[in-house]
């Protein structure tokens, strides 16, 4: 028998899975939305694919928006409590925004912590 563990230090979600409906990057990038509009919630994600294990909790993550398979880094998030669904083999859990990078700070943290291009929202 085997099994299939993935081990995470981001939370790459899309708006259908809990990220914040709130953070739009147009908005954020023209200054009509900021930081403190959404540090400090809780937030819920829900039905990511496979089992995602992350350090006990809280544990800082790269809080990541999947846009159209297009990653967009948002900035850092605390881990607050995971849930698993073996029978569905997802995770779900909560989260809150501990910081969020500026517009400039998100441009360059994908080539920093990633770099597949393919991926890359602002290419």
């Amino acid at each position: 028998m085997g099994s299939f563990i993935e081990i995470n230090d981001t939370l790459q979600i899309t708006k259908k899975q809990g990220f914040p409906a709130g953070l739009d990057f147009n908005k954020y990038q023209k200054g009509l939305i900021n930081q403190k509009d959404f540090v400090g919630e809780v937030f819920e994600f829900e039905g990511k694919t496979s089992i995602r294990v992350y350090q006990q909790t809280p544990v800082r993550v790269f809080l990541v928006e999947n846009i159209n398979d297009k990653w967009l880094y948002w900035g850092l998030a605390h881990i607050l409590g995971i849930k698993h669904d073996y029978i569905n083999k997802t995770t779900s859990g909560k989260f809150k925004i501990i910081y969020l990078y500026t517009p400039d700070e998100m441009k360059q943290a994908f080539q920093l912590v990633d770099r597949r291009f393919e991926l890359d929202f602002f290419q």
